[in-house]
C-alpha cells in the first residue's frame, strides 16, 4: 500500500450523514452513462466510451461537434426522467439507508431543483424522497458559499476543481471517482456507493 494511498484512508474519517452533501450529476445520477446512450441513439455516436472522457469539460477531449455534446446535455437536464438517466449502482439504496439517520443534502450545479426532484421521485422511494432536500445554483463555482451556508462538512463531487474549491474554503472534499477527475487531483476517493456508505457506518 503506497503512502498517498495511507494518506487519503486515513484523512476518511466516519461521517455523519446530516454534515454531508452530494453532488447530483456524476454522483448520484449517472449522467456519464445516460450521455454515452444518447450519442448513440440521437446521433450515431456509438464507439465512445465512459473512459474517453477524460475531461468535464467533453468538448476538450471528445473529437465531436461541441454543439451535439451541447444538445444532449441540455437534453438531460431539461428532461431527465423522460431521457432514462439511471441512478449510479448503490445510490438508492445507501441514500434511503443514510435518510433515517438524518435529512440528506444534494447541492447541485443544475439551475432549477424541481427537474431533480421529479426524477428522484420516479427512482427513490417516497419515504426517501421526504428526506433530501435539493439546492440547485446554476453555477458550480458557487457551491463553497452553498455549502458552508447549509453547515456540511464534507461534500462528494465528481468534478476536480469544484473539490479543490471547497478543499480551500474548509470543506473536507471527496471526489466520486471517474475518468474525467483522475489525476487532476491529491484528494481523497470513493469508487462506489458502497465506499459511501462505509464512510458512514
Amino acid at each position: 500500500m503506497n503512502k498517498e494511498k495511507v494518506d487519503k484512508e486515513k484523512k476518511l474519517e466516519k461521517i455523519n450523514p446530516a454534515e454531508l452533501g452530494f453532488d447530483f450529476d456524476g454522483v448520484i445520477a449517472d449522467t456519464g452513462g445516460s450521455f454515452l446512450r444518447l450519442a448513440c441513439d440521437r446521433y450515431g455516436l456509438c464507439d465512445l466510451r465512459l473512459e474517453d472522457i477524460t475531461n468535464f469539460e467533453v468538448e476538450e477531449c471528445l473529437d465531436i461537434d461541441p454543439a451535439i455534446i451541447q444538445s444532449i446535455f441540455m437534453e438531460i437536464l431539461l428532461d431527465s426522467i423522460g431521457t432514462g438517466l439511471q441512478p449510479m449502482p448503490g445510490a438508492v439504496e445507501v441514500m434511503s439507508e443514510l435518510s433515517e439517520l438524518a435529512e440528506l443534502t444534494i447541492v447541485t450545479a443544475r439551475p432549477q431543483p424541481d427537474p431533480v426532484h421529479a426524477w428522484l421521485k420516479t427512482v427513490f422511494p417516497q419515504s426517501t424522497c421526504t428526506r433530501i432536500r435539493v439546492i440547485a445554483m446554476g453555477d458550480h463555482d458557487d457551491k463553497p458559499q452553498h455549502i458552508q451556508r447549509l453547515g456540511l462538512t464534507h461534500f462528494i463531487d465528481d468534478r476536480a476543481e469544484t473539490c479543490a474549491q471547497l478543499e480551500s474554503a474548509g470543506i473536507c472534499s471527496i471526489v466520486f471517482n471517474h475518468p474525467w477527475n483522475k489525476n487532476r487531483h491529491k484528494l481523497p476517493i470513493v469508487n462506489s456507493w458502497q465506499e459511501i456508505r462505509a464512510l458512514c457506518f
